[in-house]
């Protein structure tokens, strides 16, 4: 499946943007809203629509996302509307009630993956197929090369679009003058969140420093790194990174970064080192922005829904 980009989104600003502001979902809504307890007694708060099926897909959103943004909603449609099962979560602090404790979120969060992992096995799905965006495609990819040879038989597959291989490098590039309008409004939402949780806890946090992070790799060097334990922002970088960890992969697992993606670098283009991987397809297509891919055809569906649906039936 070949992608190209409709005729009005010429630019890859144009192709990132418009879907995020314009794109409404119809004929689509969740069942139900479920939420459940970590082993650390706080909580993640799950979307879910069931068709009554053994397999189910888990969605996992980007940067500063929810399980409510029209790429995971238009997603969600696209595997329900092929008779699988959804389950669409919201990491710590990304719901509509921030998380209780003083860790939150990050690029590398793959205990709490397992956690809706697990919960899918207990309430019943022999099949689980994980489909990621953006940062959900790093923390999946992560997830799958941590487990390696020992990952469990019930995970089928997996899909993921827009990854920031390399987490470091990523964050330069999203730093860069052209795309300072997605850096100063991520920067914007995590620094409220600070504020929001310094309220609760203010012998834990200092929103001093706030007022003077210019990007997102001091809020990681100031914030996000040593709440969650990482020495400092490059350290935290590193070890997150899933270019670290797709060698190991051994499930059925799909990569699309679009060639023109404002938010990637080249290292995130790893051509030669997944190039004979044996589980690990990874695919560039020269347009489609960041998590866009957007097809305006009457049936609402995008080519990265179709092109999801398609890798995991083959895999199912």
């Amino acid at each position: 499946m070949k992608y190209k980009r409709p005729s009005l989104y010429f630019h890859p600003h144009i192709e990132t943007i418009a879907p995020a502001l314009l794109r409404k979902i119809k004929n689509f809504s969740y069942s139900k809203r479920q939420r459940i307890s970590t082993p650390d007694n706080d909580f993640l708060d799950l979307d879910l629509l069931k068709n009554g099926n053994q397999s189910v897909a888990i969605l996992s959103h980007g940067l500063e996302g929810n399980s409510t943004r029209p790429y995971i909603l238009g997603m969600a449609r696209a595997v329900a509307n092929s008779g699988y099962d959804v389950l669409a979560w919201n990491y710590r602090g990304c719901g509509e009630e921030m998380n209780r404790k003083l860790r939150f979120y990050h690029s590398g969060a793959t205990d709490d993956l397992q956690v809706i992992i697990d919960h899918a096995l207990k309430t019943g799905y022999t099949s689980l197929h994980l489909i990621g965006f953006s940062l959900g495609g790093n923390i999946t990819l992560k997830y799958l090369g941590e487990k390696g040879k020992g990952v469990n038989s019930s995970i089928k597959s997996a899909v993921t679009f827009s990854v920031p291989l390399d987490l470091h490098t990523s964050c330069i590039q999203i730093s860069k003058p052209g795309n300072f309008l997605y850096a100063k409004r991520f920067l914007r939402n995590l620094k409220k969140k600070i504020r929001i949780k310094a309220k609760s806890m203010p012998d834990k946090i200092d929103t001093g420093p706030l007022k003077g992070l210019k990007t997102l790799i001091d809020f990681d060097d100031h914030y996000t790194a040593p709440i969650h334990g990482f020495k400092n922002a490059v350290t935290y970088y590193h070890d997150c990174s899933s270019i670290r960890f797709v060698d190991d992969i051994k499930i059925p697992t799909l990569i699309v970064n679009a060639m023109n993606d404002p938010f990637l670098s080249k290292e995130c283009y790893p051509f030669d080192q997944l190039h004979e991987h044996q589980f690990v397809t990874f695919e560039a297509p020269d347009q489609g922005g960041h998590v866009g891919f957007t097809e305006l055809k009457s049936d609402g569906i995008y080519w990265s829904e179709k092109r999801a649906v398609n890798f995991i039936k083959a895999n199912t």
